[in-house]
Formats: C-alpha cells, structure tokens, sequence
C-alpha cells in the first residue's frame, strides 16, 4: 500500500493530528540539533573544550526523564492536544533564551530546562497519533512518525550548512524559537484523541497514582527501558558527535558536514518508513532485530571513508538502518504499554533509558579527544556493540503488533 493510499484512507481530523504530531517531534528535534552542529562553534566562543560544551547533551537527556512523567501526567489529567502545545511552547522558549546565554554555565542550565520540556513531546504526540488512528498501516505510520526526528535533523543541517556563516550559533538558536508557531495549527486543526475522551468519566490522577501506576507494570516499563537505553545508544551514539568528528578529525567546513548531514538524514528517512512497513508484515521484533544488525556492515564506509562523498554514502546507509530501527519504536512501545498509562509509559520509559545513555556524547568526546581526536575508533565500537545488544533484547522481548489502541481500558 502506498504514501497516497494510506493518506486517503484517514479522516480530515486524523490527518491533522498525525501532521501535528509528527511536526512537534520534528521541530523538538530541530531544536536539540542546533546544539548538536553548534558544539565546536560554542567551544570556541568559550574556550573550553568540546568535552565540556557536550555536557549541555547530557543535561537535556538526563533531564527528559522528568518531564516525560510531569507532562505524561497532565496528558492522562487534562488531555493530549492541551499539553502538547504547552510543550511545544515550553521547549520553543528555552531554545529562544540559549541564544542569549551569556556563558556556558547559563548554556548549560538553559539545556537541561530544555530537556525537561523536551521530554514530554514525544510520548504525547506518540500517543496523541496513534490513539486517533486505525490499526491498518500503523507500523507505516509510526515510521514516519518517528522520523520526525529525522526531519528535525535535516532542517537543523540544512540551517548549519547554509545559515550558520551568516547566523552564528546565537543565530541558529534564534531560529530555533520558530516551532512555537505550531501552537496556532494544533489550536485551530487538531482534535482531541477519542481514546482520552472516551475515558474522561475516569478519576483523575495525582502524580503519586501516575508513579503506582509506573510500578504496577513494572516488568513491562523495565523491558522497554532496557530496549530504550539501547535505541538510545544507535541513534545518539552514532549522530551526535558525528558531525563534530567531521569537523575535527577530517577538517570538513560548515557547509560540507551540514551537507553530509542533509544526505544522512535523507537516509534516515528513508529507512524509517522501509522498516516502519516492513514491520506490518514480518513484526516489530524482527524488523528491528533486521535493521540493528544490518548497520554493523554499514561501519568501515561510515567511520573511515576518504572522501566527502564516500563519507555521505557511507552515512546515509548507516543511517537507513539505524532509523529504521527506530521507525518502528511509536507504534512497538505504545502497542505493549496498557490503555490507562499510555500517555506515562511509553513516553517515561523511553526518557528513561535516554538517561541511561545520557553521557554517551561526553563520553566519547573524551575517549576521543585522549586519543588524539580519534572518533573514528569511538564511533565504530560504540555502533558495533549496540547494535548486537539492541538485537537481542527486542528478540527476547514481547510481540503486540495492531492490538487495539482505541480503547482507553
């Protein structure tokens, strides 16, 4: 089944809600990833190393976590469509007031109040779609949702590549405020999920009863903070310093990495919606269990190539499958997590083992930088051990595929 023959099977309503979702995702993304591409820029301005400006990752990952659960609160409380504008407009601002940051203390701060609104986008969104849509192509769809990400990489490239002489990174963070704009289409397009609706008669939550309810299916949220923590580990460790190890290692200009990056994240793409299909017919366990061992080929074009375009070839095929991994993350995760917890579960376990993983970026900054800025050995062995370990724990995890997500239980 094609692009057009999905579309034409939603209402007006779903297909302003699945845009609006993925849209959010895309534009927190963009935001997290001006930072990203600004790393060596606001190293400079500050001069302290690289390692100490990535510290502003850790902070956003590690403060995610917490507001996964205070906003995945107030989704179950008051509904998806009111809070995830409220995110939208939190994340936006914090974005806006690192441009301003007068130094990498006040940065540093500003990205962990980034994080915290950051960490509640995704699991409402994810929620928001997916209750609103039918089971038919859902695993499509969660691809494309999910790579909205995706999408938030490749504008934050293309700003770095063609903006940042011009802009700077105060500039590129400027630009950045701009997905508060969202909130208009949300407000005047997008309707509440039927599953929060049909449930309104239920008793409201307080934040105690939304952390008993975390640990009444505790075996559960474990395993998907294990799974997590390793999708966690592909896609940060992969993409975060690899436009940094560009800079550095190979001395590629802003317009060459940014390049390289839009070429990665076309990829990425790609391979979200590839794996996000393929999962409706061979499952969500197998097709990412695929995916995450093919990029282990991907690896010697990747991390060693000697040329620009060889290194855009061997990205964006890295990239396909590590995003097409994750395609299938929205649709898996909200299938295994119970109706009542939806807008918790989903979102808090994946937060959760983004912390986990959270000093991944400092990490190989600093094994990098203390073997003479060799990321390209950092890289490669980051990618080759998370991609068998990601393998095997969803192998060994739960199958849910198209349960009903329209009953809110």
């Amino acid at each position: 089944m094609g692009l057009r023959q999905h579309f034409s099977e939603l209402s007006r309503s779903q297909r302003h809600t699945f845009v609006a979702s993925v849209a959010g995702w895309s534009l927190d993304a963009f935001d997290f990833f001006i930072f990203v591409f600004a790393l060596k820029a606001i190293a400079g301005e500050f001069q302290v190393e690289v390692k100490s400006v990535a510290e502003g990752i850790f902070l956003t990952l590690a403060m995610r976590p917490l507001g996964a659960l205070f906003f995945g609160w107030l989704a179950e409380r008051y509904g998806r469509r009111p809070i995830l504008m409220i995110n939208i407009v939190s994340f936006s601002v914090f974005e806006l007031a690192s441009a301003f940051a007068p130094d990498l203390t006040t940065l540093l701060v500003l990205r962990g109040l980034f994080g915290f609104a950051m960490g509640g986008e995704w699991g409402i969104g994810a929620a928001l779609a997916l209750e609103s849509l039918p089971a038919a192509g859902r695993g499509f769809f969660s691809g494309i949702l999910q790579e909205g990400y995706v999408i938030g990489y490749l504008l934050a490239s293309a700003l770095f590549a063609f903006g940042f002489d011009a802009l700077g990174w105060r500039g590129m963070f400027v630009v950045g405020a701009a997905p508060a704009l969202l909130v208009l289409y949300i407000r005047t397009t997008v309707d509440e999920s039927p599953a929060w609706l049909a449930g309104q008669h239920a008793e409201r939550t307080t934040p105690a009863e939304a952390l008993q309810a975390v640990r009444r299916y505790f075996p559960i949220f474990l395993f998907m903070v294990v799974l997590m923590a390793c999708f966690n580990a592909l896609s940060h460790g992969s993409q975060d310093l690899y436009p940094t190890f560009l800079q550095t290692q190979h001395g590629f200009d802003a317009r060459n990495t940014g390049t390289i990056a839009i070429v990665f994240n076309i990829g990425a793409l790609c391979g979200g919606i590839f794996f996000g299909g393929l999962s409706e017919r061979i499952g969500r366990k197998r097709a990412i269990a695929l995916a995450a061992v093919l990029a282990l080929p991907m690896i010697p074009l990747w991390a060693y190539a000697s040329s620009a375009l060889m290194f855009a070839v061997g990205a964006f095929s890295m990239q396909f499958m590590v995003q097409g991994a994750w395609g299938i993350v929205p649709a898996h995760l909200n299938e295994l997590s119970p109706p009542a917890v939806r807008a918790i579960l989903p979102g808090f376990a994946y937060q959760v083992g983004n912390l986990a993983m959270a000093r991944m970026g400092p990490f190989q900054a600093g094994l990098a930088e203390a073997h003479g800025n060799d990321y390209a050995s950092i890289l490669s062995w980051t990618i080759a051990v998370v991609g068998v370990a990601l393998a095997i724990v969803v192998t060994l995890g739960p199958e849910a595929k198209s349960t009903d997500l329209t009953a809110r239980g």
